[in-house]
């Protein structure tokens, strides 16, 4: 567990990661402001008890108050009914998903709880504080949010900045740490323009941080930057679909 941000009653936590075996290594993050909790992408059914003795210990169970589900994979919202029966919080995911996420074995008696994000994205009250749902459409699910915090100048972006096999928390060297990435954003990242059109968006923020649901997180404004001109560039998704058909018939 790792304090991002705490000042002024406004906290940032990197919580303990529970991830372990053939399952995919996933991040989670909570924000606490005034007593109040926000917690991300919570995940699957394995991590949800250490998780949630983890979080209720640092807050009460009563002072969560909403659940971030940034797009619709298992590894985001499998627990969902766990989490929604351990609390009173409150869960958005994109208005795409709302009937979907129900197959995870939600109860009907809780589905008022799961309410629907529109597509612009909005903004949510935690405690003395403010914290923005923006658009990240088809990055990779055709809907997909990131949660900016302006306090602690973080954005979390679910898949988006995602690395599998690094086996450091930080990222200290971009271009060694391409190799992490590279693949999984040309597979699972829509195209270029959904990229770009991201980045555009980002520039016009104050980020200090991007903290992706997998592996390491990018710190300091360069560094940020640097990310931004590598998304920017990066041909993904549909721009390498004509490659994968030619592979296809290639050998017929």
């Amino acid at each position: 567990m790792e304090h991002l941000y705490d000042q002024n009653g406004h906290r940032n936590i990197w919580l303990e990661d529970f991830g372990h075996g053939l399952a995919v290594q996933a991040n989670q993050h909570m924000i606490i402001d005034d007593g109040q909790a926000l917690l991300l992408d919570p995940g699957g059914h394995k991590a949800f008890k250490p998780t949630l003795a983890q979080v209720t210990g640092l807050i009460r169970a009563a002072d969560l108050k909403y659940l971030f589900l940034s797009h619709q994979d298992p590894d985001i919202v499998a627990a969902i009914n766990g989490w929604l029966l351990a609390s009173d919080a409150q869960a958005y995911c994109s208005k795409l998903w709302v009937r979907f996420v129900p197959h995870f074995g939600l109860d009907k008696y809780l589905q008022h709880r799961l309410l629907e994000i529109p597509d612009e994205g909005m903004t949510l009250t935690l405690g003395n504080s403010k914290l923005h749902m923006l658009p990240a459409h088809f990055l990779h699910s055709a809907g997909n949010f990131h949660l900016f915090d302006p306090v602690s100048r973080i954005l979390y972006t679910g898949d988006l900045g995602a690395s599998m096999g690094a086996d450091y928390a930080w990222v200290e060297d971009f271009e060694d740490h391409r190799q992490y990435m590279e693949g999984f954003h040309q597979r699972y990242m829509a195209c270029n323009k959904a990229m770009r059109t991201w980045a555009r968006m980002v520039r016009r923020l104050d980020v200090d941080i991007i903290a992706p649901q997998h592996g390491a997180a990018f710190r300091g404004p360069e560094m940020v930057n640097t990310f931004l001109n590598w998304v920017e560039g990066l041909a993904c998704g549909i721009d390498l679909l004509d490659r994968v058909y030619e592979e296809a018939v290639a050998g017929l």
